[in-house]
């Protein structure tokens, strides 16, 4: 009992945090999650409990604005080369020793330099159909390996030159394929255990308390320092799994 409520203090604190900065910028919850989990357990159970949570947010997101139709028409090629991504490296996170922290130190640590240099990339829609699912592909990898599914998805998404409601859409869409391939992965390697999945159903509460609490703080902060805050704490998320990894 003195175990499990720690635990439980801290399952729901991780994911207040990670819900807040969702309702902030839009995305951020996974990511969040996975790095403070990962600093107390195996990135494999990390990504089993962020599973619902992820999930349910995400679905919400999706279904705020136009018609989910639109966005799925635009994007499946790449969401269909995520799906087959993340299948075919799940083995990593599910199976592998060192190599998942490593791995996840790397993502933040690249997705943190990547928002904080902001870099002005402009994907012409010429260049789209065979673009989306070569990028579909890489982030499927990099959610197999770590349960991170921002990198490329997020840069490329933002690059496309779409208005916010359709970003949002397209942010949705793509971070609730990637979490129901990470769960099929999961569960294709036996790495998806049942008493996980009760207490990621346990985190869904304080994810959407943090949601609201993150919209409520958008209009009474700025949000460039709070995302400027958010990249450079994947940059010491990140460096100290890395660190943890090769040690």
């Amino acid at each position: 009992m003195t175990d499990t409520i720690p635990f439980a203090l801290t399952l729901c604190g991780v994911f207040l945090i990670a819900g807040i900065v969702k309702g902030m910028l839009g995305l951020g919850l996974p990511t969040v999650a996975m790095g403070l989990l990962g600093l107390t357990m195996p990135p494999v159970q990390a990504a089993a409990l962020l599973l619902l949570p992820s999930l349910v947010t995400n679905v919400w997101q999706l279904l705020t604005g136009s018609p989910v139709g639109v966005a799925f028409r635009r994007f499946w090629p790449m969401m269909l080369t995520i799906v087959v991504g993340t299948l075919a490296s799940s083995g990593i996170i599910a199976t592998a020793a060192g190599a998942p922290s490593l791995g996840l130190g790397v993502a933040l640590t690249l997705y943190g330099f990547v928002g904080l240099l902001k870099p002005e990339l402009r994907v012409p829609p010429t260049a789209e159909p065979w673009a989306g699912p070569l990028v579909g592909a890489a982030t499927g990898v990099v959610t197999g390996a770590t349960g991170v599914f921002v990198i490329p998805a997020v840069p490329y998404l933002g690059s496309l030159g779409l208005d916010r409601d359709e970003l949002v859409q397209g942010l949705g869409l793509s971070f609730t394929v990637s979490t129901l391939a990470l769960a099929g992965g999961l569960a294709l390697h036996g790495a998806l255990l049942v008493t996980v999945s009760a207490t990621s159903l346990l985190a869904v509460v304080p994810a959407l308390a943090g949601m609201w609490l993150g919209g409520w703080l958008r209009s009474r902060v700025r949000p460039e320092i709070f995302r400027r805050g958010f990249f450079v704490g994947l940059l010491l998320l990140g460096g100290e799994l890395i660190w943890r990894g090769l040690t």
